[in-house]
């Protein structure tokens, strides 16, 4: 497990600020998006999926699936952290890739600690054990905590928009720890679909 965060840390270091560009392609992207799976996109980890994308060094995304909860606790995954029985919300499936490693999606005005990544103002992924340890410890009820995360190739995600796999959303805070995620992909698409028609 250990490897398998500090690849993802590597990953990380490489974050790149720029300027926010709503273009169709993403290649000059430098803020964090919002990416609703549109109805056409049938696919079995990503249909009708809401995903959290970061722009990473050299035209990779990093990013989560915000809406698929697992049948999983953090105390299924933790037998022996006893803070972690007290988390009653499930672990969400972030993605295909690192299966093995926890993240914590974190909401608060500082970051959590060592080996986190800012995505929005108030709003942080950690990675690394220690700090996943300190969230499940001491700030739970701000967090979601997700196993595994999406990576995109450089060009990849410029690729799924083309074929029109996602709408392209900003970030907005309670798309991204709402309370409850059921019925939030059918909002959103409705909410893009009524943007795409200038309604």
């Amino acid at each position: 497990m250990s490897i398998s965060r500090n690849s993802v840390a590597v990953l990380l270091a490489l974050v790149v600020v720029t300027v926010l560009r709503t273009a169709p392609t993403l290649s000059a992207q430098s803020e964090t998006l919002v990416l609703v799976a549109t109805p056409q996109f049938k696919d079995p980890i990503y249909g009708e999926t809401i995903l959290i994308a970061k722009p990473l060094q050299g035209g990779q995304y990093l990013g989560l699936i915000l809406n698929r909860p697992t049948r999983f606790s953090l105390a299924d995954v933790f037998p022996g952290h006893e803070p972690s029985r007290s988390v009653r919300d499930p672990i969400y499936l972030g993605g295909p890739s690192e299966l093995d490693v926890v993240f914590a999606l974190v909401a608060g005005h500082d970051s959590p600690g060592e080996g986190s990544m800012q995505l929005a103002p108030d709003l942080y992924l950690a990675v690394s054990a220690q700090t996943v340890d300190h969230v499940i410890e001491t700030a739970s009820e701000h967090a979601r905590f997700f196993a595994g995360v999406v990576v995109w190739r450089p060009g990849e995600l410029d690729e799924e928009l083309k074929r029109g796999a996602w709408y392209v959303l900003e970030l907005e805070p309670e798309l991204v720890l709402p309370k409850k995620t059921e019925g939030l992909w059918q909002e959103l698409v409705q909410r893009a679909e009524i943007r795409e028609k200038g309604i």
